[in-house]
């Protein structure tokens, strides 16, 4: 007999209880924000209005679905299965939190604060809930893997960068579908979705007013940005933008140690040497958003 659904109810810590939990108490952390112009009142409200859209959701689970909770620091240690159906409570990024995580499990996205969050991946209200767990409609967001030669995988909803740990130049040779390869030496490469071509790929775009066509979500394909390529005698700045589309992949060859993380998830990441080779292109898995 099959397992009844599973809702996982997904969410983070609020401002509020990361504040108390860093300070002891609510007075010492009260003296710390006034001492910095700000009014405990104003994280109060936003600990609230997601106290009460968890409590909303919770309660409109039908009864005889099995339930659960996961933080979203606890992500990487939760198990998921295939018959979840995963509700994250938050703003837009938790579901780039949980999507790395997924193998094709419906996500809705619930919006506590519609006035504060903009919704791109969380449209939906609390109150909502019920008539989306009877009857939905699912889309399917292409996601974004890198790939190493020892066998590391990491998948992403928005974005990987492949750079230097720290601050210092990334150096290695990349190689794009549509080009030669290149030896450069910048700030890391950043390769996106379409859905992650409202962020932080965005602002490379726009920064250097590039022609590139961004990809929809929806779209086999992604976009990718060399980050401040440095010209020198042994270095290029000649391909630092395009499009990969599956099955192509963009390829780094490592000369300096790298890292690998995907939407801005630090504490996630891959390790690289000098030597090793990377292959970014689209997942083999999607995002399935509930509509």
């Amino acid at each position: 007999m099959p397992l009844p659904p599973r809702a996982v109810l997904v969410h983070r810590a609020t401002e509020l209880t990361e504040l108390v939990a860093r300070h002891g108490t609510r007075q010492q952390a009260g003296f710390f924000l006034a001492g910095r112009g700000r009014d405990l009142a104003e994280l109060d409200a936003r600990h609230q209005a997601q106290q009460e859209a968890l409590a909303t959701v919770s309660a409109a689970i039908p009864l005889d679905w099995r339930r659960a909770v996961a933080e979203r620091n606890d992500l990487d240690r939760f198990g998921f299965g295939p018959e979840d159906v995963v509700i994250a409570v938050g703003q837009d990024g938790l579901v780039a939190n949980v999507a790395k995580y997924l193998d094709g499990q419906p996500v809705i996205g619930i919006n506590p604060e519609p006035a504060r969050n903009p919704g791109v991946l969380v449209p939906h209200e609390p109150a909502a809930i019920a008539d989306l767990l009877a009857v939905s409609q699912v889309v399917e967001r292409t996601m974004v893997a890198a790939s190493t030669d020892d066998g590391q995988q990491l998948i992403a909803l928005n974005e990987v960068y492949i750079g230097h740990r720290t601050h210092q130049s990334a150096r290695y040779r990349l190689s794009s579908p549509d080009s030669l390869a290149e030896r450069q030496s910048s700030s890391g490469i950043l390769v996106g979705t379409g859905t992650g071509s409202t962020g932080w790929c965005r602002s490379a775009w726009q920064e250097r007013r590039s022609p590139l066509a961004l990809p929809s979500p929806t779209d086999p394909l992604l976009c990718w940005f060399v980050r401040e390529a440095w010209p020198s005698p042994a270095t290029g700045t000649d391909n630092t933008e395009g499009l990969v589309k599956a099955p192509d992949t963009l390829t780094i060859l490592a000369e300096s140690d790298l890292v690998v993380f995907g939407d801005g998830m630090e504490s996630d990441t891959l390790s690289v040497s000098w030597g090793q080779r990377v292959e970014v292109g689209v997942a083999p898995v999607k995002l399935h958003l509930v509509v």
